[in-house]
Formats: C-alpha cells, sequence, structure tokens
C-alpha cells in the first residue's frame, strides 16, 4: 500500500518540488517492495523476473566502455535503469503473491488518492484554459500545471480509469456519486493537456477491464450492467462535449491529427516515429549485446544534434541490449499470460498489462506507475475466507 501510494504520488511530488532528487520516487517504491520482500519472501516461481533483472547488467559492462568520458556515468544508468529495475522488483514482490479482494481494494484506493490530490493541485494552480490555449494544438505545460503532459495525461489517464472500474465494482450510490465526479473532473484535465497517450490508454484499459468483468458476471447481472455501462457512455460525450467547448473545437483538431488552422498533420507520432527509427539502427547495427545502457540517447545527439530521451521502452531495451533485451521483452510480456491462463481471478489483469503495455510506448518509464501497475497485474486475488460457524452441541 506504501508502494502503491508512492507511486501515484510521484508525479505531484515532481511538480512541487518535493522530491530529494529526480528519481526518489522510482527509489522509494524499490525500497519499500524490498523490505517487504524480506519480511514476506517472494514466490519461488519467480526465476523468469530474476533472469529478467540479470539480463539488465550486461548491458552496464556494455556501456561502461562505449559511453562518452564527458557522461557522468552514474546518472546516466541510474537515470535508464531505474524504471527497468522497478519494474523486475514490482514483478519480484507481486507473481503469485496471495491478497483478499478486500485487500486489493484498498490497495487500488491507495494508489488512487494521490491521483485525485494531484487533479486538485492542477485546477488550484493553472490558469483558465483561454489563457492557456496559446500553444494551439500542441501538448500543453500551461495546461499541465507547468509540467510534462504527457506524464500528467498518464497519470490522470490512469485516474480516471480507476474512479471508472469503481462504478462496476463498488455498489454504492454515494460512492458512485462522487466517482462519477471525480471520472468527469479527471478525464476533464487528462484531455485539456493536449498530450494523448494518457486519454487513449485510459480509454482502451476501461474496456479491457470491462470485457473480462462482463464476461465473469452471470446472465441477471449482465443485464443490469447495461444501465451503468449506458450511463458510463453518456458521461464519456458529455465530457468530450464540455472540452470541445472550452477549448473551442482545438482538442478535436488534436485527436483528429490537425493543427490549430484545421490542416492535417504530416506526422501522427509527433516525433516519435524518428526517436524509435534512430533506436532500431542502434539495434541494427549491435544485434548482440547492444550500444549499452545509455549509449542511445547519446548516439542521437550526435547524428541529429538535439538530446532527447527515448519515449518507447521497447525500442530502447532492443537497441541499448540487443537480443537479451528482446528476451527480457518475452519474458515480461509471456509470463503474465501463462500466468493468466491459470488463473484468471484478477478483472483488473488485461487492464494493468494494456496500460503498462501502452505508457511504456509514448512516454517509456519515466515514472514508476507503470512499472508498479504491471507488478498489480501479478497479482493472485483469493476469495475472503467465510466466518467459521459454530455449532451448538447437542445436549442429551
Amino acid at each position: 500500500m506504501a508502494a502503491a501510494y508512492i507511486a501515484g504520488a510521484e508525479v505531484f511530488y515532481r511538480m512541487t518540488g518535493a522530491m530529494i532528487f529526480y528519481e526518489t520516487g522510482k527509489y522509494t517504491v524499490i525500497l519499500l517492495l524490498l523490505i517487504g520482500m524480506f519480511y514476506k519472501g517472494t514466490s519461488a516461481k519467480t526465476v523468469p523476473y530474476w533472469i529478467y533483472l540479470l539480463i539488465l547488467v550486461p548491458g552496464i559492462v556494455v556501456a561502461s566502455v562505449t559511453l562518452d568520458y564527458d557522461v557522468v556515468f552514474r546518472k546516466a544508468i541510474a537515470f535508464n535503469l531505474s524504471g527497468p529495475v522497478c519494474l523486475g522488483v514490482a514483478a519480484l514482490y507481486c507473481y503469485y503473491k496471495k491478497i483478499t479482494k478486500t485487500e486489493f481494494n484498498y490497495l487500488l484506493l491507495m494508489l488512487l488518492l494521490p491521483l485525485v490530490t494531484n487533479m486538485a493541485y492542477l485546477y488550484f494552480y493553472t490558469p483558465s484554459i483561454g489563457e492557456a490555449l496559446m500553444s494551439g494544438t500542441n501538448s500543453n505545460y500551461a495546461a499541465s500545471g507547468g509540467y510534462g503532459p504527457n506524464q500528467i495525461s498518464t497519470v490522470m489517464g490512469l485516474g480516471a480509469f480507476l474512479v471508472c472500474t469503481r462504478l462496476f465494482v463498488i455498489k454504492d450510490k454515494i460512492i458512485n456519486s462522487v466517482d462519477l465526479l471525480l471520472l468527469a473532473l479527471m478525464s476533464y484535465r487528462a484531455m485539456v493537456t493536449f498530450s494523448r497517450g494518457g486519454v487513449i490508454t485510459g480509454l482502451i484499459c476501461v474496456v479491457a477491464f470491462l470485457v473480462i468483468f462482463y464476461g465473469k458476471q452471470s446472465s441477471r447481472d449482465q443485464s443490469k450492467l447495461f444501465s451503468k455501462m449506458l450511463i458510463l457512455l453518456i458521461s464519456i460525450v458529455a465530457i468530450w462535449g464540455y472540452t470541445a467547448l472550452q477549448t473551442q473545437g482545438l482538442i478535436t483538431y488534436r485527436y483528429t491529427n490537425r493543427n490549430a488552422a484545421g490542416k492535417l498533420e504530416d506526422d501522427i507520432t509527433t516525433g516519435r516515429a524518428e526517436l524509435i527509427t534512430t533506436e532500431l539502427q542502434g539495434f541494427y547495427y549491435n544485434p548482440v549485446i547492444g550500444v549499452g545502457v545509455g549509449k542511445a540517447k547519446e548516439a542521437r545527439s550526435a547524428e541529429t544534434g538535439t538530446e532527447t530521451a527515448s519515449h518507447n521502452e521497447i525500442s530502447r531495451l532492443l537497441s541499448e541490449h540487443g537480443l537479451l533485451g528482446l528476451v527480457a521483452l518475452l519474458i515480461l510480456i509471456f509470463v503474465p499470460i501463462v500466468f493468466w491462463t491459470k488463473f484468471r481471478n484478477n478483472y483488473y489483469f488485461l487492464a494493468f498489462l494494456a496500460f503498462w503495455f501502452l505508457t511504456i510506448n509514448h512516454s517509456a518509464m519515466r515514472i514508476a506507475l507503470p512499472a508498479f501497475v504491471y507488478g498489480l497485474a501479478l497479482l493472485y486475488i483469493v476469495d475472503e475466507k467465510k466466518d467459521p460457524i459454530y455449532r451448538k452441541r447437542l445436549k442429551h
């Protein structure tokens, strides 16, 4: 729960300057989970994730040879590996970890609460949307509290997803009403960042959750779900309409890949395709051992003249770790799938896995959230033990 809270609060702490250093959030999550493993241990079936962590080591050795002398080796390694290591530790702690449904819901609440705080901060400390629209249809720093729109969109998208699922999991009209209000507020803040990644990821996660949740219900309960799904659909349309009105239609241009003048843009990826291409070239020319941790950014800087960090963790993994990176990627994808075929008891499994995969494709692993959420998909949720029945002894 402590790790969940820190993972949810990391972006808020960065925004407000509350971090001791930039990667404090990821290191704190790692530390808390290591403490948990020290006291409670891990499953004997976590061997694939130990292999995953060991795969990251050769890239450090290669980097010690390939990185330029003027690069601070420790910072380059820490910046590029803190996310993957955080993912590995989260997977080690959570894989086959038994948790009751009640505990799991509390865990998600601990993840959601700091996201609500972040949302409130954005409403209080950002200018009116009309003043913030001077940058056209590009990702908007002003509407994101002066912080990275990509990361704000990611956390608000996850927050909207979590409150959306609570509409179906929690059966309480008052709580559902509050969650519906939070859904509207968070969705609006996610959309006005003009960063599409977090919003689209959140929508896909909602669909993934509903597919599994609907399939697990009885035919009687399935019919009851339609009313809630209809309310949810109407709410999403209303939120979109309000956002379009507030942004003077620019949000529609953004999601149809047009500029402020309504002209269709050439590149829908806003430069990410070029970043992926340069990293895949590194994999092409160094397929076995890769270019080394942190070298992909350095090589791109030398080639293009601009120092831009990777937005795609998959291409970075292949470029910097070579074939070992491909093996690591296969472990991360197929181990959860095998786990799911055995224990289909987590409604959130597909949604959490989708959140991790989609987020690392548009925002890499700059925050702990995708790594931690990946770990949550591996939890083994059990039904609460029924209260023991005490029987009176019959008197003869």
